[in-house]
């Protein structure tokens, strides 16, 4: 079954700590990860709650757990509105501190995960991501490397948002939905899309969204942009329909893609065209920023 990747919490308020580093921690053990990376897993928790309590006005973490190449690995991200970090280079030294303190914070989370990463801007705040696989992580990256963010809607259990993408030796597909209104009927509506776009043999976006159209009709439909790349060609394609759409991103050069109007499952126009975009104006950052109007 589709659903959120990650699970937010609220970690504004001291007395939310406890519980999350407890959810962290049953997360790690339900996952298969060693006792002792556990244990390091407790210290990263009680780190960026304690960096949290200590620097923050307000923040949230996401905690997800996913599977890269056969080995599971625990993200936790950590999102604060935060002063920021004025040299995070000098922060990242196990040792320093800014507060009388053992000085353990960032330097520590960093040294203890498998995957660490940081961006934070003065006056903005702070996000900070740290992975913790189950084996070794692999030394070579992979080529492709696709990472979503989905969150349920406040106050749901289950998303109305789902994200999905396949790629063969000749294409990358990707495909971000919402399903009308939100909640479990809307998380049946992307979970039909995401069955469908599985089995479609097209890689145009259009013909994609007319192949998704009819099995849509029994549910409560959904908005959605598809976004292809052809890897002989080089060449992107996107075509979306509804209130989503496409931000392309490169070194010197951003660019929206707005959708038609409609709604995949009820009713979309009868003709539509792909918008293409050259690699080579845009691979260098590498970023394709898919989004709704609320999420993502």
């Amino acid at each position: 079954m589709v659903d959120a990747t990650h699970t937010k919490f609220s970690a504004g308020d001291r007395s939310y700590f406890s519980l999350i580093k407890k959810e962290i921690h049953r997360r790690a053990i339900e996952l298969g990860i060693a006792e002792k990376r556990v244990a390091e897993i407790d210290l990263i928790a009680a780190e960026i709650t304690s960096n949290l309590y200590k620097y923050a006005d307000d923040g949230e973490i996401l905690l997800g757990s996913f599977t890269e190449g056969g080995n599971p690995y625990l993200e936790i991200i950590c999102i604060d509105n935060g002063p920021g970090i004025s040299n995070p280079v000098k922060m990242m030294q196990d040792g320093f501190s800014t507060s009388s303190t053992l000085g353990h914070g960032l330097g520590s989370i960093k040294r203890l995960s498998d995957t660490f990463d940081l961006y934070t801007l003065s006056g903005w705040g702070t996000i900070l991501l740290s992975r913790v696989y189950v084996n070794e992580p692999p030394k070579t990256p992979p080529s492709l490397t696709i990472r979503p963010i989905v969150l349920c809607k406040p106050g749901e259990t289950t998303s109305g948002d789902g994200f999905f993408f396949k790629s063969t030796k000749d294409m990358v597909k990707l495909m971000l939905c919402d399903g009308l209104g939100h909640g479990p009927e809307a998380n049946r509506a992307v979970n039909e899309a995401e069955r469908n776009f599985r089995i479609c043999p097209d890689s145009d976006p259009v013909q994609t969204l007319r192949f998704l159209h009819n099995p849509m009709k029994k549910t409560r439909g959904m908005v959605a942009n598809m976004v292809c790349f052809d890897i002989k060609s080089k060449m992107w394609t996107s075509a979306g329909v509804g209130n989503i759409g496409v931000r392309w991103l490169g070194p010197n050069i951003a660019k929206n893609h707005m959708s038609y109007n409609g709604i995949v499952g009820h009713n979309i126009p009868n003709t539509m065209n792909v918008q293409q975009y050259a690699s080579d104006q845009y691979n260098q950052v590498g970023n394709v920023k898919i989004s709704n109007d609320t999420k993502m």
